[in-house]
């Protein structure tokens, strides 16, 4: 059965991310051309991403804001809503962020679709990811080295090198996500 969709659930808000995006870019004074040389995405993405005509795939967020050095709600929308981000398997809506003394933490509804596997790129160094399945069978983590979890399991890994999620056999993932950033 699948859980209901909570109702301020919403896609990302495209001129929130792009105006996000650039702010932080310019005040990290790099370029359009080195930012997305970084991230390893094409300048025009980035460059329709700032200015709010491409919508940007789960993974392009990761990617970006990782050579950014900041957490990916550092980008989406306020507090006030629940932005639903999607990359090729994932859909991941935001529930909390929450901080501590060395740490913020994002925490996330994730569903996997079956039949696609998905790559996200490396975080920036320290960060971690904690997963917890409560539906389907999940193959997550490193991509040299996927754990496997069913329901009631657990995974988590270092998310500072690529790594990828993708449902084994063809019931969908139900899960959590927590991804803890240091601070730097």
């Amino acid at each position: 059965m699948e859980p209901p969709a909570p109702s301020r659930a919403r896609a990302v808000d495209t001129d929130t991310v792009g105006c996000r995006v650039r702010a932080l870019r310019k005040e990290r004074e790099m370029s359009l051309s080195a930012l997305a040389r970084l991230a390893g995405v094409g300048k025009a993405t980035l460059s329709g991403l700032e200015n709010g005509t491409r919508n940007p795939t789960l993974e392009t967020l990761y990617a970006i804001t990782a050579q950014l050095g900041v957490p990916l709600t550092a980008v989406l929308a306020g507090p006030a809503t629940t932005p639903t981000v999607r990359g090729a398997a994932v859909s991941a809506t935001l529930l909390e962020v929450f901080t501590e003394a060395g740490s913020t933490y994002e925490l996330y509804r994730m569903r996997v679709s079956p039949g696609v596997a998905q790559v996200s790129p490396a975080h920036q160094p320290g960060v971690t990811e904690h997963v917890t399945v409560f539906a389907g069978v999940l193959r997550a983590g490193p991509v040299d080295a996927p754990l496997t979890a069913g329901v009631g399991g657990h995974l988590r890994w270092a998310s500072d090198v690529p790594h990828g999620y993708a449902a084994v056999g063809d019931e969908e993932v139900w899960a959590s996500l927590l991804l803890r950033y240091p601070r730097r």
